[in-house]
């Protein structure tokens, strides 16, 4: 990286101390620094997106160190997330202040150490037995993650999640240039499915979270616009979603084994969305919730199975 680029990097750190914490943490806590959890969905989809631009299995050595290198992007930017989200965790009740950076058991020296040595790490692995292609898209990711969404986006705008969710739309361009060695059209589309995907998946759970996010500050859109404008959004991006989802077909990127997939899944998606703006509860909320997370992984299984075989 060039000496202007470096410093546009390192920007959004500046204001960390270095002697601030002294928590060196254990094992435990680096492993929670990288969102296993949030990881593993990113991982299926980049995996998924890999098989898919190969036409079939990559090779395992390939296979493995692609999303070796994938994984450690993902780790590294949830890392550097949790450390410039430190302030908010303290103030969002249980679910986040037992946080590493945000408790004190890793100090914000280390947590910015460990992630910028995650984020290098994936570059070099994956430029070195990649393709330069799936090192530049994964550092993107990484970048636009902690720096536009968790930056300049999270506290600024109601619409940070909509925006933002380029970043975990990222992983399977990741996949298909690793497995391709290019990014086609069909990758295109496994990006904007995650775009669209996100601010329903995201917004349900805001809804579940909305005392802890006006705790903290945080202008999620349950509330900036309140309750009502949140489903009405859902269930538009919803709409939005399923037709991103069935346009792959129709412009002959994708099957019939991922048209039965994407119809099915959509179709679950959407009622699960109008049952919602119908009557808005915290049930209905977390359902739909956790029904995206399995709607996602599956369409992008029913990818792989589709252009795989």
């Amino acid at each position: 990286m060039t000496p202007p680029a470096v410093a546009a990097a390192a920007a959004p750190f500046r204001a960390i101390p270095a002697e601030a914490g002294v928590g060196s943490g254990t094992w435990r806590d680096y492993v929670t620094l990288t969102k296993p959890r949030i990881m593993s969905l990113l991982l299926l989809t980049g995996a998924c997106g890999m098989v898919g631009g190969a036409h079939g299995w990559p090779g395992t050595s390939r296979f493995c160190l692609a999303m070796t290198g994938l994984a450690l992007a993902c780790g590294g930017a949830s890392a550097l997330n949790h450390l410039l989200d430190a302030d908010i965790d303290r103030l969002m009740g249980k679910r986040t202040e037992g946080r590493p950076v945000a408790a004190g058991r890793v100090s914000p020296a280390r947590a910015l150490a460990f992630g910028l040595a995650l984020s290098a790490s994936s570059f070099i692995l994956l430029a070195a037995t990649i393709n330069l292609l799936s090192a530049l898209l994964a550092l993107a990711g990484n970048v636009f993650y902690v720096v536009v969404y968790t930056r300049m986006l999270k506290r600024s705008t109601p619409q940070n999640i909509v925006i933002g969710g380029a970043a975990g739309a990222a992983p399977p361009l990741v996949g298909w240039a690793a497995g391709a060695g290019h990014l086609g059209v069909a990758a295109f589309w496994l990006f904007a499915i995650i775009f669209f995907w996100t601010p329903p998946h995201f917004w349900a759970l805001a809804l579940l979270l909305r005392e802890q996010y006006a705790a903290a500050e945080v202008p999620m859109l349950p509330v900036a616009r309140g309750e009502r404008e949140t489903v009405r959004q859902i269930l538009i991006y919803t709409v939005v979603l399923l037709a991103a989802s069935i346009a792959p077909f129709a412009i002959g990127s994708f099957g019939a084994i991922y048209l039965a997939g994407a119809l099915l899944l959509g179709s679950a998606f959407l009622w699960l969305a109008v049952r919602l703006a119908r009557n808005t509860t915290r049930r209905g909320a977390a359902l739909l919730f956790h029904y995206s997370l399995l709607y996602l992984a599956l369409l992008f299984v029913a990818v792989a199975i589709d252009l795989g075989i």
